[in-house]
């Protein structure tokens, strides 16, 4: 189990979200923290802490007039930090290079390959074709529905057909390194984890997977070791002191 940092970026400005209150129009979430500070800031922090495999997420689609600024943020973050960190947020086939070339680990994609409610498998070999298998991570954000939990895409607002099984793990785990998996319905909340998904995540045990959603407690993170039998990392968003939070950084990396 590690321990996996995150930026998030929205509007210009590292912030931390109620995930599900994301909307495109008029570019509006609910916030739980604006940070004064850069996000380079925040990515030189995580490399003096020795934190590696964290993520960084751009917020805004590329429509809104905040994208080229949040952009900039992530680029930020990633020069302060090179190799250090992944990125994600309007990822596609065609400029997902230019992040590993800007210093990204891994780039991040949901909406580009679970396209039209679907996996496209098609667009999956054009990334992989782009900047290889072990650089590309897969994010499986997902809602619980009468189905299981299902996909989500575009920043988390529409819910896919696809929804998350030990094979569906199985069968993308060809295309990818990594996996994230945001819980949409807790992000942001700090109300405590999504039990049932740790639980059928822990039954995957090929590449890595990071867990993501409802963390505010050294308590929660040793439920997630537990229920993910050590095999999950974790991220820990809004609950950071660093993020407004009480939860200390370092007493987390103590923990783990």
């Amino acid at each position: 189990m590690i321990f996996r940092p995150c930026i998030d970026i929205h509007n210009g400005k590292v912030k931390q979200i109620v995930g599900g209150s994301l909307k495109d129009k008029g570019n509006t979430a609910s916030e739980n923290f604006v940070s004064e500070r850069s996000a380079g800031y925040y990515g030189e922090l995580f490399k003096e802490k020795g934190l590696t495999g964290g993520h960084i997420i751009i917020l805004n689609s590329k429509e809104s007039e905040y994208y080229e600024a949040s952009r900039a943020q992530a680029f930020e973050a990633l020069s302060a930090y090179p190799g250090g960190m992944q990125v994600g947020g309007g990822i596609n086939a065609d400029n997902a290079a230019e992040y590993i070339e800007r210093g990204a680990s891994h780039v991040i994609v949901t909406s580009y390959v679970f396209y039209d409610r679907h996996i496209d498998y098609g667009r999956m070999e054009k990334l992989v074709k782009a900047v290889g298998r072990e650089r590309l991570v897969l994010d499986l954000s997902c809602r619980k529905t009468d189905m299981g939990y299902n996909i989500v895409t575009d920043r988390w607002q529409n819910i896919s057909n696809e929804k998350i099984t030990l094979e569906l793990l199985n069968r993308l785990s060809e295309y990818c390194d990594e996996f994230l998996v945001h819980a949409v319905d807790v992000e942001g909340k700090n109300s405590g984890i999504e039990r049932e998904l740790v639980t059928l995540l822990s039954e995957y045990e090929k590449t890595p997977v990071t867990y993501a959603g409802g963390v505010h407690s050294l308590e929660d993170i040793a439920l997630i070791g537990a229920l993910g039998k050590s095999r999950i990392d974790v991220t820990v968003g809004s609950a950071l002191d660093i993020y407004g939070g009480k939860l200390g950084i370092d007493d987390i990396i103590a923990a783990i």
